[in-house]
């Protein structure tokens, strides 16, 4: 991809949606780094943390925006990117409700519940 045609933006929504553009597919994917940089043209810790918050803002608008240790942040290519995505996501989420129910003192499926997640999150 060529990073020039939007180098120099400031971190938005629509600015990494645009780079995301050209990363479909986990083959695709782009480091935090990588990704911040294709949009500002710089490299900082900063940008990186507002990366972060913005691809938060993508999913909650409906983008599926995936992110991916090995891969890096990429759009799913096809249902099974999105759902390994998913799945990730739920775990992680049951790792804090976990976490959050041990320190209530709480059975883990009864707090889940009150939260209206499904108990299983292996799709």
């Amino acid at each position: 991809m060529q990073a020039d045609l939007f180098c120099g933006k400031e971190l938005t929504p629509d600015s990494v949606l645009a780079v995301l553009q050209h990363c479909v597919g986990e083959t695709k994917g782009r480091t935090a780094e990588e990704l911040a940089r294709a949009v500002t043209g710089r490299t900082s810790l900063a940008d990186q943390r507002k990366l972060r918050q913005v691809i938060e803002a993508l999913r909650s608008a409906g983008h599926r925006v995936c992110a991916n240790p090995t891969h890096g942040y990429f759009l799913a290519a096809n249902e099974a990117e999105l759902d390994r995505e998913c799945g990730f996501l739920l775990d992680r989420a049951n790792t804090s409700i976990r976490q959050v129910a041990a320190m209530r003192r709480v059975a883990m499926p009864d707090l889940r519940g009150q939260l209206g997640l499904p108990l299983e999150t292996n799709p």
